[in-house]
């Protein structure tokens, strides 16, 4: 399938509030610790010279931070710094692949996933110049002290899972080709990283889960469906933004070729099947085996976590301004969207930034007696004033390669030997 079997988009679209449809199964809860780990990872992000200026503000405007804060509630101050630095890695290299100068250049975003994988395969090496790959030093230097072997086994498999999905994706791209929905569906759960969350659950609590019951099918089957209700609504909040970056790696696209429908109806239709899916993890849930006191106690209190993490995700969707553009979508039943405008070219759009003001407010934690069918939260309503884009020099081609030591890594020489850095590492 292709992007030109898109039929044209509308002036805008209706969306029904996606956190009222799993907030009957999936529990809302805040962290109580997450402006004290907000600020020591924050400093921890300066420190890697990933973004300057308005770049960096921008993208800390997301509130990464307060994503941490309403998914992972119950790990402690030290757990919670490294959930928030995994969140700032993760969408700082997405990022790279899906909006920025490595969108569509597959080769480019190979180079950067090996020289990150480097650093999963030899933990004990110094950190490298490239700066994702420092992050991602970091964060499995904190993940491996704490958790069980079996946790960081999965860690490391999803990460590759995970680098290799992006890769695929940037093909994807390159030569405007958009999967089937079944087959997109599976390789969305690899590029929502949904296998490194369930590691980072494991991680965030510190749980001891034996390999065997990773291996059960009811399990595993509660795994892809929890992994496509934080996946879908993403897919539904995003895709707006995407298209107007030139991305159109989507499920909400992929429903409108396959059926050949309109945007509203491919909107509708993916709710639809977000709902489906919600009552399917409830009735998975429902046919649990016993795999005795002591793993059934730990299993529980995983599921509680991830069930946590998958209702502070959607949340979070509504919550930042990096859906909605600034949009009051706080408490509706049902919000109208104006369809964006494509931004620019691809290399332009990379290039620019935009700073968004906002109050600094959290959300009002929800109440524990509130109607599964009402908003789990109150959202604060983000005052934004978007200023205008100031156009930035940007080596749309070799962004993935910023910092890349000539003497650690030759082969990479014929790519960058004619760009120089002016940034300190």
């Amino acid at each position: 399938m292709s992007v030109e079997q898109l039929r044209p988009f509308p002036s805008h679209f209706r969306l029904k509030d996606l956190t009222a449809v799993t907030a009957p199964v999936f529990e809302f809860k805040l962290n109580p610790h997450q402006e004290e780990a907000a600020r020591a990872t924050n400093a921890w992000f300066d420190r890697r010279n990933v973004y300057h200026g308005l770049k960096k503000k921008k993208f800390l405007s997301h509130r990464f931070d307060s994503y941490a804060g309403m998914s992972f509630p119950d790990a402690d101050v030290a757990h919670l710094e490294t959930c928030i630095a995994f969140f700032l890695w993760a969408f700082s290299f997405d990022d790279l692949s899906d909006e920025g100068a490595l969108q569509s250049k597959p080769d480019a975003v190979q180079v950067g996933v090996d020289i990150s994988m480097e650093v999963l395969r030899n933990p004990d090496a110094p950190a490298p110049n490239f700066p994702y790959a420092a992050m991602l030093h970091d964060i499995w230097r904190r993940f491996r002290s704490t958790a069980s072997p079996g946790a960081c086994n999965r860690f490391f498999r999803a990460v590759e899972s995970w680098m290799n999905s992006q890769v695929e994706q940037a093909r994807n791209r390159a030569t405007d080709e958009i999967p089937s929905v079944e087959d997109f569906i599976i390789l969305r759960r690899r590029t929502i990283g949904g296998p490194i969350v369930e590691a980072m659950v494991e991680y965030s609590l510190d749980l001891q889960i034996p390999e065997y019951v990773w291996d059960n099918p009811i399990v595993q089957e509660m795994s892809k469906a929890v992994i496509d209700i934080m996946t879908w609504p993403n897919d539904l909040c995003s895709f707006n933004k995407e298209q107007a970056d030139g991305d159109f790696q989507n499920l909400v696209f992929c429903i409108m070729i396959e059926r050949d429908c309109d945007l509203q109806t491919a909107v509708d239709v993916l709710t639809e099947m977000l709902a489906q899916r919600v009552a399917d993890y409830a009735r998975y849930k429902s046919q649990l085996p016993s795999f005795g006191l002591e793993v059934d106690a730990e299993l529980a209190r995983y599921n509680k976590a991830i069930e946590q993490y998958t209702q502070g995700t959607v949340v979070w969707y509504y919550y930042s301004p990096r859906y909605f553009r600034g949009q009051d979508v706080s408490n509706k039943p049902e919000i109208v969207v104006p369809v964006y405008e494509r931004t620019a070219p691809v290399e332009d759009a990379a290039a620019s930034a935009t700073a968004p003001s906002h109050a600094k407010t959290s959300p009002a934690v929800p109440s524990q007696s509130s109607k599964p069918s009402e908003p789990p939260f109150k959202l604060p309503q983000l005052s934004l004033r978007y200023h205008a884009r100031l156009s930035l020099l940007l080596v749309s081609s070799v962004a993935c390669l910023l910092y890349v030591s000539y003497a650690n890594f030759p082969a990479l020489s014929p790519l960058v030997s004619h760009t120089a850095f002016s940034h300190s590492h």
